[in-house]
């Protein structure tokens, strides 16, 4: 009897004890049990239900040599993915790969399950410095309440990506108060542009304040003002869709970052009501308007997207720009959400205290 129970321990350990898919010559992979008694060490995801973190947990930053591990929490990877990879390897970075980077589960990066383990492995894995998405598209917002909050809290590290990611870059930030980025991936990443090089260095590689308003000059300031307080928010589609939910953002006191792709001029209106509704602006310290691709007309009579910039902006009393060169936009300014950050457009800043150590 001793002997059958002994083999069905170690069946059952088999099972539970699915390793990494990741693989690089230069670190040393974490054995399955070594992930599993990290993640088991840490509480219940439920634990940090319907609660949001005041805390600033800042990551450590990058240097060459360091392991970033690249996952498809969204859309499975595409051409454009071998950018990112190509680009990271240029820098001197190891790099490897998480098991949805290779799958595919209808037009995702393998199934929820498999998108959500590779983010609580990557963030329980010590050899593993940072974790960059390679691709948006649709997928985030069905692994959210999949994610280990308490790993993440406990291995705090760099996890960067947009458009999509914004639901798990958003909730990651709330639920443990760890900086998160909003930041260039795939062909955002291709011959790559010197302002979005330099904000990759000041934003994942340097522990120095800096002005995020320093890299490009090509915005225009809609509201003169100042504001202090961290930055939220990301792609606006994705930010609305968090309302109502576990994962819902707080926007109280802070500095709200938006863009958006592809959307029509009332859609986006009608977004930025919802928000507005929402009471997501009452207390808002200032607004970054990021870049916003192709907002054609629907009907000739519909407000053009400045208009509706200044119809539902126009009355707040904090300051405000547009045409930030960050989202579904060459060149691309990395945002650190959650960090703090003092906004004057007096004296044309956005001074970041600090995105990493």
């Amino acid at each position: 009897m001793r002997t059958i129970k002994i083999n069905k321990i170690l069946i059952i350990s088999g099972l539970i004890g699915a390793s990494l898919a990741l693989n690089a010559a230069t670190y040393r992979p974490l054995k399955s049990s070594e992930i599993n008694t990290r993640i088991r060490n840490a509480a219940s995801p439920e634990n940090t239900k319907n609660t949001t973190s005041d805390e600033i947990i800042i990551p450590k930053g990058l240097k060459p040599g360091d392991t970033i591990g690249l996952i498809a929490p969204a859309n499975y990877t595409n051409e454009n993915s071998n950018a990112e990879v190509e680009y990271l390897k240029s820098r001197g970075f190891n790099v490897v790969y998480g098991q949805s980077f290779y799958s595919k589960w209808y037009g995702f990066g393998g199934t929820d399950n498999v998108r959500a383990k590779d983010i609580n492995d990557m963030f329980a894995n010590p050899n593993i410095n940072a974790i960059f998405a390679v691709r948006g598209g649709y997928g985030g917002i069905r692994i959210v309440d999949k994610i280990n909050y308490d790993v993440i809290k406990k291995n705090p590290k760099i996890i960067s990506g947009f458009s999509d990611n914004t639901t798990l870059l958003l909730a990651i930030n709330e639920k443990t108060g760890l900086i998160t980025f909003q930041g260039p991936m795939a062909d955002n990443l291709k011959n790559i542009p010197p302002v979005t090089e330099n904000a990759f260095n000041k934003a994942f590689m340097s522990n120095e304040s800096y002005n995020l308003l320093d890299f490009d000059d090509t915005y225009s300031i809609i509201k003169n003002g100042r504001g202090n307080g961290k930055i939220t928010g990301g792609n606006l589609s994705l930010v609305v869709a968090t309302l109502g939910t576990d994962h819902e953002i707080n926007t109280d006191g802070k500095i709200l970052f938006l863009e958006e792709t592809n959307e029509a001029s009332y859609r986006i209106d009608r977004m930025l009501q919802q928000l507005r509704l929402a009471g997501k602006f009452d207390k808002l310290q200032g607004i970054i308007l990021g870049d916003f691709k192709n907002p054609k007309q629907a009907d000739p009579t519909d407000m053009t997207i400045d208009e509706v910039f200044y119809d539902n902006f126009g009355k707040l009393n904090i300051p405000i720009i547009k045409n930030f060169k960050s989202g579904h936009v060459r060149p691309f300014i990395a945002v650190p959400i959650g960090a703090k950050a003092k906004m004057d457009t007096y004296n044309r800043q956005i001074i970041i205290e600090k995105a990493t150590k």
